[in-house]
């Protein structure tokens, strides 16, 4: 990865967009403003590993990220690397073997990405209404709806858990009380009436670091599903399902119209994404409510949300009627729009939509089948 930004302007930049005024910010970190005027304008290195935590938490970035500019800053490793090594010493070692087998990029990179999938997360959004599925979720939010003994949310738990992630966080607002699952971590979005899934997801922005999935709650996947998606070492990923068009014979409730599609090239990257005029271009699949961010991806993603959510807070977005209104589609049309590579995990079948009572119901017909059987 190619880091072209410096720790000093970066820290501005942040400041500025949190609208934060430098002595403020001073005060927060622990340092005079001098010092952070200093570091701002790179008349200093960047500062000690306690100071750097602190930015990270109150300008909300990735603190791998300002780690690895504080490094750079200081032309050295970057100081949480330094302070591990000091810590385990066996570091060196391993680095030492690496170089004696002269393991190349390639193998590197597996390892890396093998160390990822242990440490991946999930957050899951659960905070929407439900309202098409009508008397079922009069009293209960749609994820907690009953699949044979298990709701709908235990069964996409199990899911992630059968694929080593335990890191789980989960977005609530209507009827929260009803969702208390121990070893999740909550966040709320009380304004669920007036927002759509995008905003929704920035209630837990903490959450979206590091190698993570971020997936609709009103979706049943079997855990190769979960599994694929975590095999991508894309910075962004989404998962489409390319054996989608038979799923809709017969669905009256939610028309193939409705369905958030996908157009990729042939390296599998999207194009168009949302709920796209079937009748004019060729569809290649759907994407199924479940999107995979590496670490350097949560940066891109939260980069963009807070610098669009100033432009068109209150306006016409992509097919929103606002911002606030805008799904997580819109949001992935316009990374596309400005030039941001998103790839496609392609799937065939393995997941469900429960969007309606007719879903619903279908879906407890073919319980049996293998997609659910987590």
């Amino acid at each position: 990865m190619v880091i072209k930004k410096k720790f000093g302007p970066y820290v501005r930049e942040l400041r500025m967009k949190h609208g934060f005024g430098q002595r403020e910010l001073a005060e927060k970190i622990g340092v005079a403003p001098s010092y952070l005027n200093d570091i701002e304008k790179e008349k200093r290195t960047a500062p000690k590993q306690n100071v750097i935590k602190k930015l990270s938490i109150i300008l909300k970035t990735n603190i791998n990220y300002l780690n690895d500019l504080a490094g750079i800053s200081k032309g050295n490793v970057a100081p949480d690397i330094g302070e591990f090594i000091e810590k385990n010493p066996n570091i060196v070692s391993l680095v030492r073997s690496i170089k004696e087998n002269n393991l190349n990029a390639e193998q590197i990179k597996s390892i890396e990405n093998s160390l990822n999938k242990k440490n991946s997360k999930a957050l899951i959004i659960a905070a929407g209404l439900g309202s098409r599925l009508k008397k079922h979720t009069e009293n209960l939010p749609k994820c907690m709806l009953d699949f044979g003994g298990k709701t709908l949310l235990q069964r996409q738990l199990n899911s992630y858990k059968k694929c080593g992630i335990k890191d789980i966080s989960l977005i609530r607002g209507y009827k929260k009380e009803k969702i208390n699952y121990k070893g999740i971590k909550y966040y709320e979005n009380k304004d669920y009436k007036y927002n759509n899934i995008l905003n929704s997801i920035f209630y837990a922005e903490e959450a979206i670091n590091g190698n993570i999935i971020i997936s609709y709650s009103d979706i049943l996947f079997d855990s190769s599903v979960v599994q694929r998606t975590l095999e991508s070492d894309h910075d962004i990923s989404v998962t489409v399902d390319i054996d989608w068009r038979g799923y809709y014979v017969g669905r009256k409730d939610h028309p193939i119209s409705e369905a958030e599609n996908v157009i990729f090239n042939s390296n599998n990257e999207v194009q168009k994404i949302g709920k796209i005029n079937t009748g004019s271009e060729e569809v290649h699949g759907e994407f199924i409510g479940m999107i995979k961010l590496s670490n350097r991806g949560t940066e891109i993603f939260k980069e963009h949300f807070h610098r669009l959510k100033k432009i068109y807070w209150n306006k016409p977005f992509q097919r929103a009627s606002t911002f606030q209104k805008a799904y997580l589609t819109d949001f992935i049309q316009e990374l596309v729009d400005i030039g941001t590579k998103v790839h496609c995990v392609i799937i065939e079948s393995g997941w469900k939509e429960i969007d309606t009572v007719e879903d619903y119901k279908k879906a407890l017909i073919g319980f049996n089948k293998k997609f659910i059987k987590s």
